[in-house]
């Protein structure tokens, strides 16, 4: 073999070794309503972004009826317009199914709807709700989630969209539910340095953090009308939240990041591994959340 054949072959072993030469990860995170992906996993998916990785955002529901004063489709495509410019910030991709709020089931034709949006992307990593939550259109959403595990692959079934050859990871978002299990994390991701984008992504999402929320918790009446403190508001409360999953999941990050790095996180999303899809190795799961090498 000549050296002008050996050069590019090497150079190219060379890429490949590095992790170069493959194609970008992609990742879509699924969500019931426009702002739980947001919520659930803001801070990891601009990381995801800055990694180099491809990320959609898609809600299930139109959230047409997430609101005191408003519904319909006016609320709908203000929820449509709101994550909109939330992506933007966050950096990701998002769709929005035309699905009405507080009405999502498990049914077939729902089965194939989010078989359609995890192989139009061609993820190769699924994430989303345990199917254990107060909100029935957060719980179906990981009914409905769990039941692509399989049938993602099958070619036969929603057979106008090619089928995914390799079944993806799936992983589940955090949450405070014990019954009939908890939430046990495997990966926890400090975002302390995209914590501020994520507080800039949920402040574009007015009609909830600025209105509806509040309003059903009982605390509209504390909302600043100056937006300027309204967003501090917003960046005090979300730091308790997220500076809660760091503390109580401590142990993980010192895990996964030695003590003295793991002392250092304020804020974090956690995340665990679904026992569906495929089962990656350690290894896979850091290539997944490359965010732990250590000094």
């Amino acid at each position: 073999m000549s050296t002008r054949v050996i050069a590019p072959v090497v150079a190219l072993l060379s890429l490949i070794a590095s992790g170069e030469a493959a194609e970008p990860l992609r990742i879509i995170v699924i969500g019931a309503h426009p702002d739980d992906c947001e919520l659930d996993a803001g801070g990891t998916a601009a990381r995801w972004v800055k990694a180099g990785f491809k990320v959609k955002f898609v809600s299930l529901t139109n959230g047409d009826i997430g609101h005191h004063e408003m519904a319909g489709g006016i609320l709908a495509r203000r929820r449509a317009a709101e994550v909109a410019k939330s992506a933007q910030i966050l950096g990701v991709e998002h769709q929005v199914l035309d699905i009405h709020d507080g009405e999502l089931l498990p049914t077939l034709e729902n089965r194939r709807a989010v078989t359609r949006v995890i192989r139009e992307w061609k993820a190769d990593v699924v994430v989303g709700p345990r199917p254990n939550d107060y909100h029935p259109d957060h719980r179906y959403t990981g009914v409905l989630i769990q039941d692509t595990a399989y049938m993602v692959g099958v070619p036969n079934f929603c057979s106008d969209v090619p089928p995914l050859r390799k079944n993806p990871v799936y992983i589940y978002t955090e949450d405070s539910f014990q019954k009939p299990n908890p939430f046990v994390p495997d990966i926890v991701v400090p975002i302390d340095t995209t914590f501020d984008q994520k507080i800039d992504a949920l402040d574009a999402i007015e009609s909830q953090f600025y209105e509806w929320l509040p309003w059903i918790d009982g605390y509209l009446d504390q909302i600043p009308k100056d937006k300027v403190a309204r967003k501090a508001m917003l960046r005090d409360r979300f730091a308790g939240r997220y500076g809660s999953s760091a503390k109580k999941f401590q142990a993980k990050l010192t895990e996964l990041l030695g003590a003295e790095e793991a002392a250092k996180v304020k804020t974090a999303e956690a995340f665990e591994l679904c026992e569906y899809g495929t089962h990656p190795s350690k290894a896979d799961l850091m290539k997944i959340f490359p965010f732990f090498e250590k000094p």
